[in-house]
């Protein structure tokens, strides 16, 4: 099997015979869902090869072609009239460079909607009866006169815009003054969607289709272009884009019979995907998860290249999301929702997502935590959960790779200078040490929390901070809070299959958490002044420790039952006394 990692040209894909997830049946929804569409999905999530099969499909260019790239595929058994019918123009805003001032930022967009017209009267100079003018410092004239070359033919056109706010949102993240510039009042952006809108009036444009990340930036565009009707909440559209788990374990068990492995092996491998890069779900009323296309392919292609797992299953290409999260950590109440996506007890809900995204709302964004909860939706890393008893949507992170950038968020949050407690986290898989690990918590960790005014002083917290410290996939398919027998266990780190060889062990751990004055009566001077052992006498604390216990017994016996003879377990205590001092026992 050939892997189109990084490919988003479908022409290409289908020719030259790689791997593609058929989703051409959805073109007829599309013609049914309207002329002008807005689509929202994360980054490197497929858009822009969903939009490579559109252009293929409409381009009057391509019609003697059809049959070739179609004929194999749902539309191609069932075409609608409107296939090889359209002039197709796509303009791809991610290629505008966002960085300069807004007349830099202005020069750019020009250019490339300049060079993509050219592109566009150098395909279609044979179906056209006059020719396109460009104005190399006026992209709008250049646009226009596509249009009056368009009309007097029999076609119309079909617009293609991809990732709309592609150089919005690094503006954002770097300058709001740059940000308000171009899109406020007439901006730039305000600009060329009114030109969109203005052509649409039976001026030649037919239809639109435009990708994007978020709404960020449509908000202020509207007024000059509210005509789009968004289809990314749509259950039908859920998939488009994604994999389902039937898809991923059909090519899965072929690439593992194509690289010899066994049927054990293979279900092996479906556990370790669907743990690291299955879970998003586009809207509350779809049924079923799906993964992230571009991941999937790089487990694959390396699944097939070397015959083993990557050993970083994050894919470099999406580790940039690190700075969005990193942006929205810096907003007044970004970190709190950042702590309790990751702690995973206390879940973002809203009464809806919000689409409302203007400049006004962006300068003021770390005011409103439902808003950042929707952004974080809309970039990809936090998806739709379940519904509340009061019709509330809860958001919660996919999957273990984008735990990995919360953790990797948190702890330059709150420790910029965590290696040490990485090294020390390394003790505790090697050697089932734990005291080092909770002094460097006690003496870097908790003076952190405890200058911070988060709301849930609590276990929650805890978890957290050692969340952040032992979080490391390259070893271990780590989760906080999985169900073991309908419980819900703390924080447990399974070895990877693939790591089994080396001596590393298995970690459980529950951890309890005290408050000082109201639970133990005393302050933190005392409490810092106590022995381990004196702290440990306290009846609070052998409560704590002995309910502690009691859960770890029934998690012990559920793990074993699920893994056999595999698991070399160490099993652990943890209180919390208030944000000074810990007492853990290791449970034998």
């Amino acid at each position: 099997m050939k892997f189109p990692y990084g490919i988003s040209d479908f022409f290409q894909v289908i020719t030259e015979n790689y791997f593609y997830v058929d989703r051409t049946s959805d073109i007829r929804l599309i013609e049914q869902a309207g002329k002008q569409l807005l689509f929202l999905r994360p980054r490197r999530f497929g858009k822009s090869l969903w939009l490579s099969t559109l252009e293929n499909y409409y381009d009057i260019a391509r019609a003697d072609e059809f049959e070739r790239l179609f004929g194999h595929l749902a539309i191609g058994q069932n075409p609608t009239p409107l296939h090889n019918r359209y002039f197709v123009l796509k303009w791809d805003f991610s290629m505008v460079d966002p960085s300069g001032d807004v007349a830099d930022v202005r020069r750019s967009l020009h250019n490339h909607l300049n060079s993509r017209i050219h592109d566009f009267s150098k395909r279609y100079g044979d179906f056209l009866s006059g020719e396109i003018e460009i104005d190399r410092r006026d992209a709008f004239f250049s646009f226009e006169s596509v249009l009056t070359a368009v009309r007097p033919t029999v076609y119309r056109l079909y617009l293609m815009i991809d990732e709309y706010d592609n150089f919005a949102n690094e503006v954002m993240t770097a300058s709001q003054d740059r940000y308000y510039a171009l899109l406020s009042g007439e901006g730039l952006l305000k600009t060329v969607f009114k030109a969109v809108k203005g052509s649409a009036a039976g001026r030649g444009i037919d239809r639109v289709f435009i990708t994007g990340v978020s709404p960020v930036a449509l908000s202020d565009i509207t007024s000059g272009y509210n005509v789009a009707e968004n289809i990314y909440l749509l259950p039908q559209f859920n998939d488009l884009c994604g994999f389902t788990q039937k898809e991923v374990a059909q090519v899965l068990h072929r690439v593992a019979r194509e690289c010899g492995f066994s049927e054990t092996k293979a279900n092996e491998a479906l556990t370790m995907i669907r743990a690291f890069y299955d879970g998003y779900r586009f809207s509350h009323r779809a049924e079923e998860r799906v993964y992230n296309p571009t991941l999937v392919l790089y487990f694959m292609k390396a699944l097939q290249r070397e015959r083993q797992y990557p050993r970083k299953m994050l894919d470099f290409n999406l580790s940039m999301d690190r700075a969005k999260l990193a942006y929205v950590s810096r907003l007044p109440n970004g970190g709190q929702v950042i702590l309790d996506a990751l702690g995973g007890q206390y879940l973002p809900r809203v009464q809806e997502l919000s689409d409302r995204f203007g400049v006004k709302e962006m300068l003021n964004i770390g005011e409103d935590v439902d808003l950042i909860a929707s952004l974080l939706y809309y970039l990809g890393v936090l998806t739709l959960g379940d519904e509340t008893e009061f019709g509330e949507l809860t958001l919660k992170i996919p999957n273990l790779i984008v735990r990995r950038l919360y953790a990797e968020q948190m702890r330059e949050m709150l420790l910029p200078d965590h290696k040490k407690g990485q090294q020390i986290a390394q003790t505790l898989y090697q050697t089932g040490k734990m005291q080092p690990l909770c002094d460097f918590v006690e003496q870097r960790y908790f003076p952190v929390f405890d200058n911070r005014d988060y709301r849930w002083a609590n276990e929650l917290t805890i978890k957290t901070a050692f969340l952040t410290l032992l979080f490391n996939d390259i070893l271990y398919i780590m989760d906080s809070e999985p169900a073991l027998e309908r419980e819900y266990a703390d924080l447990i780190m399974i070895v990877r299959p693939d790591m089994r060889q080396y001596r590393l062990l298995d970690i459980l751990i529950e951890f309890k958490y005290l408050k000082l004055k109201d639970e133990l009566g005393i302050s933190k001077a005392e409490a810092r002044a106590m022995s381990r052992k004196d702290l440990e006498a306290l009846p609070q604390v052998r409560e704590k420790m002995t309910q502690a216990r009691t859960k770890l017994a029934g998690y012990r016996q559920a793990l074993q039952a699920r893994y056999k003879d595999t698991l070399r377990l160490r099993v652990y205590a943890v209180t919390a006394i208030g944000f000074e001092r810990l007492v853990w026992q290791e449970v034998t």
